[in-house]
């Protein structure tokens, strides 16, 4: 069986704040910093031995990559960053709310509406899932990928589409994700990162 996890970064001042923050290079806080390293200490993470280690190239996953497994040696994936929200980056609800094309863009499909200056959930989900195939398929072994809470979540939906959960209900806590048993390339049963969370 082959392993593959993914997990999403740790907190930042965006999160914090709960500002869209997507395309936003931004570093993780001092509160996400600290609560990684507490998961860290208190859970269990993937076994690194034998795997191949992959970020989005964001600084917040190159960052929890690091705090988790130390400076190793890792490939970086363009494709599997967040979903970038164009003229709403860095904003909260409360200073979108009144604005036009913010309540365009959250009526209707909001997996289909296109962010204004940005992409789409469905944009984000097709890139991030077309990425993750390549990595299945490039012969890596084993996997440890450090992304986002949209591409964790985009990932997980295409993989186990029976479990009937949207986007937003797959969507991990920072520094927690998912570990996929695969035969092959097929799916076959995943659990939570870290091990142990679940009971926290």
């Amino acid at each position: 069986m082959r392993r593959v996890s993914i997990i999403r970064h740790g907190m930042t001042p965006a999160t914090e704040r709960h500002l869209y923050c997507g395309s936003s290079d931004v570093p993780l806080s001092p509160e996400g910093r600290k609560e990684l390293i507490r998961k860290k200490n208190m859970y269990r993470y993937p076994d690194p031995e034998g795997c191949s280690f992959y970020t989005s190239g964001m600084r917040r996953t190159e960052e929890t990559l690091e705090l988790l497994y130390g400076p190793v040696s890792h490939g970086m994936r363009p494709d599997l960053k967040e979903m970038d929200f164009g003229e709403f980056e860095m904003h909260t609800y409360d200073e979108l709310r009144d604005m036009p094309s913010y309540i365009a863009w959250i009526t209707g499909d909001n997996d289909e509406n296109v962010c204004p200056g940005g992409e789409s959930g469905a944009v984000m989900e097709e890139r991030a899932a077309v990425g993750f195939r390549q990595l299945l398929a490039s012969g890596c072994g084993d996997l440890v990928i450090v992304t986002h809470g949209g591409p964790c979540a985009a990932v997980m939906r295409r993989l186990f589409p029976e479990q009937g959960r949207n986007r937003y209900e797959w969507q991990p806590k920072p520094g927690e994700g998912y570990e996929i048993l695969f035969d092959g390339e097929k799916p076959c049963s995943f659990s939570r990162i870290p091990e142990g969370i679940q009971n926290s």
